[in-house]
Order: structure tokens, then C-alpha cells, then sequence
């Protein structure tokens, strides 16, 4: 799943399918089991056959409201929207309910009292509405047919007598109420129209029927509005005639004169003056600039005239101020006497206000009493009438038939809903249980936890290469170990590899055998130790007795040529475990182990170590500090992660090296990513070559040493790469 698991990390779409595939069986099995639970409840479920009656509502006829409007068709109510809601409840009601049992005699049909009667009938009867019409279906489910028909045909009579009963009697209430407010209403009007006939008596007001009537003091108010404006004006003249003398006041010299030649009156003369002082000093000054001095004859002349200007504008506005002051004067007397006349009539004004005001009240609480009552009056006339109508507050649209097919249950229905129940909880459960597994599912995971690289990643069922026909395909995939162990290993001497697992059953041995198997066609000596001294079975793969091997030479003086033997692939060397002893770990943990070590790495160019679960004994554990590295088989989808890591720590613990991990039995048909890694080994794949060789057993050490030598000869191009 490119090393991603879903509910612990992002997932992309393919992590998701790849989870499906995975889990694949679970969710089959999860599928087959809700959908056959399904299929079982089905099929003990009681059948129950329905009968139908489709009726029709029809809005209440017989409601009165107590006034009328214009537009307003009879005198029925519309359909609110809880309307149909409250039919529901009318048919299901025990009243219904218990019209409909009497009418059929439930309680001795079914040997049941009524109570009990109409608790199971309320349970088998529904009422459900067409959408988008009046219409109501009253459905009734019964293990009889016949019985449904019969219930469901009595229940819609009952309704319909009910809604009958109901509708008449509410009626009659609201005409009975609708008399005795109508009396009260023409109390009412007699009582405003006496009130509104001693106030025209004491205003002196007339009073038109459908006209309109006179309106009190409507000459002074517009009199006392005239009044007001007058007063307005009055005062706006005096504050004009205000800033105008302030203005002079605040002024003095020939400001003055300017200020008093500024204001727009009639008897205004300042400004003729004040024009001719501006003329002659404006003269003054051109004749200047023509050159005449201030002795000129000229000059002097529009001096004088200059200044006759300017006295007499000073006078003149001596005589405007007086003038002004006078106008002041009069206009506060005015203003103080139109204030008193608005005063009065103020007062005259509010005093028939009020009384218009009464008098409006009253005649517009006599007209609105006298119009209610005659629209009341016409109400009760058209009630009457509406009575003695025939009335149909529920049309039958539709009779109950009796069911030939059973409703319930609906066995295509339940059997879908299973099939989707089981296909949800199964889905669910695989990725509950993909969320739950700790163990290795992908490259990454490897690199990620366990900080060492992926040497080599071996389909799922790859047996035994050198008892295959021809060249497999899987053989790439040891080729490609091969090339990758060559280039992880720091030293090209560190030529003794033991290879490790966590537990039993990961393809240890297999992968030993095969890569082994892979160096020797090569061009390799390669030397196969079977150091599981525990449930050896390198032997096994070459069909070789074990019965003398490396036991035996590590508690014997025999010599390395008498236990090493050659298998019948060129290249390949085997050393058997010999007979299982007592004490393994003491066995490897020696001298003799550590001199058997360095002599064959001395001796041939790669050497193999077979070793137990490194967590289960402590065997491996001792090789791992012999040899220069450690090779960890890892079987896919196994062991959790913790315990990988405790795999290496293991190794590194005794001074060990892990140069990466094989991932071993990938089923590539379900992990779609490791197709990438896996679907070229048959396209790349040798073809034509012959594995065949001669079995041939050492007869002693230094053939081997002769025979590894003249093969390091012959490959001297292999021997550059190791």
C-alpha cells in the first residue's frame, strides 16, 4: 500500500483499494454471513397482507367565522398545514377505533377485550396522504386478507360518520354563538349612537349618514394658522432690523460708512456718497500716476471732493441709525401684539380641537359597530342556509380490496438491505483490521521503522531454484539481492553473511538456498553453513544426510575437507548442522566456531549462515557477532513491527551489522505496488542457459581450496565485483 495505512496516515484512492484487495476474504465472509442472517430473519418473519381505502378531505364546511369578507367563498376554513396532521389522529384515535371494532364485533372475532382490541388495531392501521393531492390512504395490515378488507372498509365508515357528527354539532355551537353576539353587537350600536347624538346636540355639529359630516372650528384654525404667520414675519423683520444696527455699532471711521453703504434699504443715501468718495479717490490716484503731485490744482479739487463725499456719508449714516432705530421700535410693538393674538386664538383652536376629536370618536365607533353588525347579520343568514345543505366533509374515492400478495415482508428489499449491511460491516472490518495490523505491508515500513534498506523483495510462493527446469523467472529477484548486498556492504571483505529471521516460517532457509543458489551461477564459491542447530534443513533442499557436519567438526578433530560438500550446482558448497547437540549456543559461541569462520572466508569468496529465529533462541544472536553482516528475512504482512525492531536491536545488541532486510512472500496479485518491482523479473529473465551439473562430493579441504582458487581464475570479472 506505498506505506500507507488508512485511519493512521493521509490514504490516497489506491491505498483504499489496495486495503479492499487485501481483505478481501473478510469482507466476502462478513458479506455472506449478514446477508444469509438476512435471508434466514426473512424467511420466519410473519407475512402480513394490507388493504387500502382512499378517501378525500374536503376543508370544513361548516366553521363560521363571524364576520364577512369580501371575496370569501361560503363559509368554510382553508387547510392549514397541520390540517392533515390532525386527520391522521382522527382516524387512529381509540373513538375511531373503538366505532370501527363494535361495528365488526373485534372483541369476540378475536376473543379479546376492547382495551386489547384496539391496541393491536392501532398498531396494524396507518394513515399516509398523497402527495401533492386531498386524498388519504387508510391502510390497514393484517395476517388475514379478508380481515384487513373488512377493517379497513369499517374504519373509513366510522371516519366518515365521525367527521359528520363533528362538523354538524361544531356548526350549530358556532351559530349559537353567533346569535348571542350578534344581540350583544346591536346593543352596542344603539348605545354609540346615543352617545354620538348628545354630542351633535351639545357642538352643534350635523351628522349625514354615509356623508361626510362637519368639521369644528375649522374657520379659527385658519385663523389662528394666518395669525402665526403674521407673527413670523414680524419677528423675522426685527432680527433682520437687529443685525442691521448691531452691524453699524460694531463699526467705526470710514468702516463704517462702508458697512452703512452695504445695507439694501430704500432710504439708504449712504451709498450715493460713499460711490462719489470711491470715484474721486480713484481719480486721485490716476492723476497721481499720470505725474501731478499733491499741489496740482487737479488734485486738490478731487480732494475736496473726496472729502465733502465722505462727510456727508458720515451724516447720512447718523440719520440711517436713527431711522433704523425708529423702524425697531415699531416692528416690537407689532410683534408684541400679534403674539397676543395668537395667543388667543391658540387657546380658542386647542379647545375645539377637542371637541372634534370627541365627536370624531363617537362617529367612528358608531359606523364601525353598525357596519360589524350588519356583516354579522349577514353571517347568520348565510349559516342558515349552509345547514340545511347536505354535507360531505370525507368523499370515498376508493373501496378496500382484498390483498392476494403479502406486503411483509418485502423479501427483495431486506435481502438488498443485507447485501448492503454486509457489504458496509465488512468494508468497515477491513479497515479495522488493517488499522489494527502492526505488521510489515510495505517497503516503506521497513525503511521507516527499522532505518535499514529492502535488499530484495520475493514474490509469494517461490520454491527451490536449482530444482526448477530451466532458468525461472523468480531467480531475477535473488539476482537483484545479490547485486544489492554487493553494493550496501561497506567492506569488500566482509564476505560472511548469517541469515536471520523473527520467527519460524518467514522462507529463512529458502532465501539462504536460493541466493546462495544465485552467486554460484555467478561464477562464486559459495558456502552454505547450516548453523540452525535447532530444525535444520538447508539438507533438505540437495537431498544430503546431515548425520556429519558442522557439529561435528566443532567437537571433533575432524578436518574441514571431511564435512564440507559440494552440491550438484558448480560453485556451491555445503557444510551440514551434523547431529543436533544439547547445548547449541554453547557449541557456536567457541574458539573452533570463530576459527571455522575466518577460515572459510578465506577460502571461498561468499559464505552463508543459516541461523534459528533470532528471537525465539539465542543462537543467531552468537552467529550475528561472528560474522561481518546480518541479512534479516521479513515475510510480508506477518510479524508486527515491534518485533522487527527487536529483531534488529537483537542483532545490533551483540555487536552485529544488519545490511537491510528481504521482504519474503509478497503476493503480488493483491499488492498492486510491488508489480513495479516483480513484473520485470520474467521480461529480463536468461533464457537458454544450462543449470545442470554432475553431483560431486568433496573428498577433502584442499580440493576445495584448489578448486576455489582455479574458479577465482576463471572469474577474475566476478571477482571485481565481490
Amino acid at each position: 500500500m506505498r506505506g500507507t495505512i488508512p485511519g493512521t496516515e493521509t490514504a490516497s484512492t489506491i491505498d483504499y483499494w489496495q486495503v479492499l484487495k487485501n481483505r478481501y476474504g473478510v469482507i466476502l465472509l462478513t458479506f455472506l454471513l449478514v446477508f444469509m442472517t438476512a435471508a434466514v430473519i426473512t424467511s420466519v418473519m410473519p407475512q402480513k397482507f394490507e388493504s387500502t381505502s382512499v378517501v378525500q378531505v374536503h376543508p370544513s364546511m361548516l366553521t363560521i367565522t363571524p364576520t364577512y369578507r369580501s371575496g370569501q367563498v361560503g363559509l368554510g376554513t382553508l387547510m392549514t398545514r397541520n390540517y392533515m396532521e390532525n386527520e391522521f389522529e382522527t382516524i387512529t384515535a381509540p373513538e375511531t377505533l373503538t366505532e370501527a371494532a363494535e361495528a365488526l364485533n373485534l372483541t369476540e372475532v378475536w376473543g379479546m377485550d376492547m382495551s386489547e382490541v384496539l391496541k393491536t388495531m392501532s398498531e396494524i392501521v396507518i394513515a399516509v396522504p398523497r402527495r401533492g393531492t386531498d386524498l388519504m390512504e387508510i391502510r390497514v395490515r393484517h395476517g388475514k386478507p379478508e380481515e384487513a378488507k373488512e377493517i379497513a372498509e369499517a374504519l373509513s365508515k366510522a371516519y366518515v360518520a365521525r367527521r359528520n357528527r363533528e362538523e354538524t354539532a361544531r356548526a350549530e355551537e358556532a351559530l349559537e354563538a353567533l346569535d348571542d353576539e350578534l344581540t350583544l353587537q346591536g346593543d352596542l350600536v344603539q348605545e354609540h349612537r346615543k352617545e354620538l347624538t348628545v354630542l351633535i346636540q351639545q357642538y352643534g355639529i350635523p351628522y349625514f349618514d354615509g356623508r361626510n359630516s362637519g368639521n369644528v372650528g375649522a374657520t379659527e384654525e385658519a385663523m389662528y394658522r394666518m395669525s402665526q404667520q403674521k407673527l413670523d414675519n414680524y419677528e423675522t423683520q426685527r432680527d433682520q432690523l437687529k443685525i442691521q444696527i448691531q452691524k453699524l455699532m460694531d463699526t467705526d471711521n470710514e468702516e463704517i460708512v462702508r458697512a452703512a453703504a452695504g445695507l439694501d434699504l430704500p432710504e439708504n443715501q449712504v451709498t450715493a456718497y460713499w460711490t462719489r468718495f470711491r470715484e474721486a479717490t480713484d481719480a486721485i490716484k490716476v492723476a497721481q500716476a499720470e505725474g501731478l503731485g499733491l499741489n496740482h490744482p487737479e488734485v486738490i479739487a478731487l480732494q475736496e471732493r473726496a472729502e465733502s463725499s465722505m462727510e456727508n456719508a458720515r451724516s447720512e449714516v447718523v440719520t440711517l441709525k436713527k431711522v433704523l432705530e425708529t423702524k425697531l421700535t415699531l416692528v416690537d410693538r407689532q410683534v408684541e401684539k400679534m403674539r397676543e393674538i395668537v395667543d388667543n386664538k391658540q387657546d380658542l383652536t386647542v379647545e375645539l380641537s377637542l371637541k372634534q376629536h370627541n365627536y370624531n370618536q363617537a362617529k367612528e365607533e358608531y359606523e364601525q359597530a353598525r357596519m360589524l353588525y350588519r356583516e354579522m347579520k349577514i353571517k347568520q343568514q348565510e349559516a342558515r342556509v349552509i345547514l340545511k345543505m347536505p354535507k360531505t366533509p370525507i368523499t370515498i374515492h376508493e373501496k378496500p380490496k382484498m390483498a392476494r400478495n403479502a406486503i411483509f415482508p418485502n423479501i427483495t428489499m431486506n435481502l438488498l438491505l443485507g447485501a448492503g449491511v454486509g457489504l458496509v460491516f465488512g468494508i468497515g472490518i477491513a479497515f479495522l483490521l488493517e488499522h489494527l495490523d502492526t505488521s510489515v505491508k510495505s517497503l516503506e515500513d521497513v525503511e521507516r521503522y527499522l532505518q535499514v534498506p529492502v535488499l530484495a523483495v520475493i514474490p509469494q510462493d517461490v520454491g527451490v531454484l536449482h530444482k526448477q527446469s530451466g532458468m525461472s523467472p523468480d531467480a531475477e529477484a535473488y539476482r537483484i539481492l545479490r547485486t544489492n548486498i554487493e553494493f550496501n556492504r561497506k567492506n569488500p571483505d566482509d564476505n560472511s553473511i548469517t541469515v536471520v529471521s523473527g520467527g519460524a516460517g518467514e522462507g529463512k532457509s529458502t532465501t539462504l538456498t536460493n541466493l546462495a543458489y544465485v552467486c554460484a551461477q555467478g561464477g562464486y564459491t559459495t558456502l552454505m553453513i547450516d548453523a540452525d542447530l535447532r530444525r535444520p534443513r538447508l539438507h533438505t533442499f540437495f537431498d544430503i544426510n546431515n548425520s556429519v557436519g558442522l557439529t561435528n567438526y566443532l567437537t571433533t578433530d575432524l578436518a574441514l575437507e571431511d564435512v564440507i560438500l559440494q552440491t550438484p550446482v558448480d560453485n556451491l558448497y555445503f557444510l551440514p548442522s551434523g547431529i543436533l547437540p544439547a547445548d547449541a549456543a554453547g557449541i557456536l559461541n567457541s574458539r573452533r566456531m570463530s576459527e571455522l569462520l575466518q577460515d572459510v572466508k578465506q577460502r571461498f569468496d561468499l559464505v552463508l549462515v543459516d541461523s534459528p529465529p533470532i528471537l525465539g533462541v539465542s543462537d543467531a544472536s552468537v552467529l550475528a557477532s561472528e560474522v561481518d553482516l546480518t541479512m534479516v528475512v521479513v515475510q510480508h504482512r506477518k510479524l508486527p513491527r515491534n518485533m522487527l525492531m527487536r529483531v534488529k536491536q537483537a542483532v545490533e545488541n551483540v555487536g552485529g551489522q544488519v545490511i537491510g532486510v528481504v521482504l519474503n512472500n509478497v503476493d503480488v496479485r493483491s499488492d498492486s505496488q510491488y508489480q513495479y518491482y516483480t513484473s520485470y523479473y520474467t521480461y529480463y529473465a536468461p533464457s537458454g542457459l544450462d543449470e545442470s551439473s554432475a553431483p560431486q562430493q568433496m573428498t577433502a579441504p584442499q580440493s576445495a581450496t584448489t578448486e576455489k582458487k582455479t574458479s577465482k581464475q576463471e572469474n577474475s570479472s566476478a571477482e571485481d565485483l565481490y
